[in-house]
């Protein structure tokens, strides 16, 4: 079973902000971001959450992080990657939807994740 710790630094949410690898449901998106060799990790896979104010008041954004970690918990166990930063964003939906619901946006946001991440990097002319 994988290590999983929760992404704490600013720099470590901002740098799969700038990632190529995102995806979007309606009651979640997902940032990931494929660690680099270089980089220390006790952990094979990190995960972050982030609600902003476009949900609402503390309340309603503490409701929606609390969602997703929970669905978090089932997902990303069976299709995280090992050496990958993930970040989930609330969204609208994430707060009413039904929570076996949010469970399968957020499994279906890591596979399609997982697909674009194991397709070759494209060559670019003179290299």
């Amino acid at each position: 079973m994988p290590t999983i710790t929760v992404i704490k630094r600013r720099a470590d949410f901002l740098a799969a902000a700038r990632s190529d690898f995102k995806y979007s449901t309606p009651t979640v998106a997902v940032q990931a971001r494929r660690r680099a060799e270089t980089e220390p990790s006790a952990s094979p896979i990190r995960i972050g959450f982030t609600a902003t104010r476009h949900l609402g008041g503390a309340v309603a954004r503490n409701r929606a992080k609390r969602r997703l970690r929970a669905a978090a918990a089932h997902a990303v166990m069976v299709l995280g990657q090992p050496g990958c930063d993930y970040v989930f964003l609330g969204r609208d939906g994430t707060i009413m939807r039904a929570f076996d619901d949010l469970i399968r946006d957020m499994k279906h946001a890591l596979k399609r994740l997982a697909d674009k991440m194991s397709e070759p990097e494209p060559q670019t002319p003179g290299t």
